[in-house]
């Protein structure tokens, strides 16, 4: 009796090393659309996932939660961020506007959509850090929308002080082996290759 009782004990304490240690662990979301939910792969094909793979062959504590929405615009993205947010997130990778641009829509209302979503999640956790993902968009829009849609990122990590990741899809666009034949979105091979592109940036965050 006295063995069963030890053993119960036993694994009494293990169950709860085993949550505090998860409650250790600080929460980095990827919030975005149809690339971070690696639309037409395997969700453990997605870079997120590529991502979380990364952190635990280092044995980081960190938990990498994919935000990702197909379809999602910037004015979407604001119309969840305060239910994504309901958790705490520790560090939050910003992925959204390709399809505002896909969709030509007025920038100024992009970046306005953008900024309220980092607003909204500095208020909820003023320590988070936050890093916005640059894009582009085919030129087919025009020469002066495609500059501006390109500046947008850089200008709103200038202006609040975030890590920026230039061009998420920039050593994979445009490149057969790594896109499907939408050429929008990566395949396997390319969100490995978008995995490392996030990684240069994030990796620094995490030490």
């Amino acid at each position: 009796m006295k063995k069963i009782y030890i053993l119960f004990l036993g694994l009494i304490l293990i169950q709860l090393t085993n949550q505090i240690h998860a409650q250790e662990k600080k929460t980095i979301l990827i919030f975005g659309d149809s690339i971070a939910a690696g639309l037409g792969v395997d969700p453990s094909q997605a870079f997120p996932a590529v991502i979380q793979d990364k952190i635990d062959s280092l044995g980081l504590d960190y938990e990498v939660i994919n935000g990702g929405l197909s379809g999602e615009t910037s004015a979407g993205g604001l119309r969840r961020i305060n239910w994504v947010l309901q958790r705490q997130v520790d560090i939050m990778i910003l992925e959204l506007g390709g399809n505002d641009g896909l969709r030509g829509i007025d920038l100024s209302s992009t970046k306005e959509n953008l900024q309220q979503i980092i607003d909204r999640a500095l208020a909820n956790n003023p320590d988070m850090e936050i890093l916005i993902a640059g894009m582009q968009v085919p030129p087919n829009l025009g020469i002066e929308y495609t500059r501006e849609f390109q500046n947008l990122y850089p200008d709103l990590a200038e202006s609040n002080n975030l890590k920026l990741i230039p061009l998420l899809l920039d050593k994979v666009g445009g490149r057969d082996e790594y896109m499907q034949p939408d050429q929008i979105h990566p395949n396997a091979a390319g969100h490995k290759v978008v995995a490392e592109t996030v990684w240069e940036t994030l990796y620094p965050t995490l030490k």
